[in-house]
């Protein structure tokens, strides 16, 4: 079964989006079979992903209220390398609609579950609110990937999150955890980025990812040519780090599967 994941944080501008199509790809160019799964009405993860999100006859929208199934709304992305369940301005439509419906919680995790075993990794980009999309997405992953800038508020932002990931595995999800803490944005060259990236993993540990990504143009380029840095510039530094992210990700969750069939055959004997 896929591993899911939602990418979230409710402070924008933190590089969500960003690392969610790039991690993505970057999954895809490690072999791995991935979906991504646009939660945010913005729908720029489907635009940076190639695909047209004004283009689209069935969306993630029509999954989440029961107007298609979701094998019909899911588009290859050809450029990006994965899938993807993409999202536009009708599903802003869905947080009113969702609260008339029963199990409005459950439905992205309920539709997931019909495709989970074609695919290794199925990344969800959320929207930077806590809204009922947000929800969904947290209810159908397993663990949540917390891209965030090493300044000031940033910390401020992260405590109110992980308020929201404790009380949503104490009430809906009891399988929700954090998967890992991404730095983005990242400039060495800052003394308060030195300082609060110093403090994250003083504080989370193994739970921040060695990988950092840089501040980096080609980054910000991709998304206007509807690709993820990695089909956009190779060599880029941007590229680069995700891969890298990609890496890590991948031996981490091989790590857990050893784990868990060591733990299998111990209980057996």
């Amino acid at each position: 079964m896929a591993k899911i994941l939602a990418v979230t944080n409710q402070k924008g501008g933190v590089g969500k989006t960003t690392s969610c199509v790039n991690l993505s790809a970057s999954l895809a160019a490690n072999k791995q079979r991935v979906l991504l799964v646009d939660m945010d009405p913005q729908g720029n993860a489907t635009m940076g992903s190639g695909i047209d999100k004004h283009d689209q006859e069935w969306s993630v929208y029509h999954v989440l209220t029961g107007r298609c199934d979701i094998t019909q709304a899911i588009t290859p992305s050809a450029d990006a390398g994965y899938d993807v369940l993409g999202a536009n301005a009708d599903l802003t439509a869905a947080e009113v609609e969702l609260m008339t419906l029963d199990h409005k919680e459950s439905r992205l995790k309920d539709a997931l579950h019909r495709v989970a075993s074609q695919y290794d990794f199925i990344m969800i980009d959320c929207p930077p609110s806590l809204n009922m999309l947000t929800i969904n997405a947290m209810v159908a992953a397993r663990g949540v990937i917390i891209p965030m800038q090493c300044e000031y508020y940033a910390l401020e932002g992260l405590t109110a999150l992980m308020e929201t990931i404790a009380g949503i595995r104490e009430t809906i999800n009891p399988d929700l955890h954090i998967e890992g803490l991404l730095r983005t944005m990242y400039d060495p060259r800052m003394s308060l980025t030195n300082e609060v990236s110093r403090q994250l993993v003083s504080h989370f540990g193994e739970q921040v990812y060695r990988t950092v990504i840089p501040r980096n143009i080609r980054l910000a380029e991709a998304p206007s040519h509807g690709k993820p840095v990695l089909a956009y510039d190779r060599n880029s530094r941007g590229a680069v780090a995700y891969l890298a992210l990609a890496g890590e990700l991948v031996r981490k969750h091989d790590i857990k599967n050893l784990h868990a069939k060591s733990e299998r055959k111990t209980g057996t004997h």
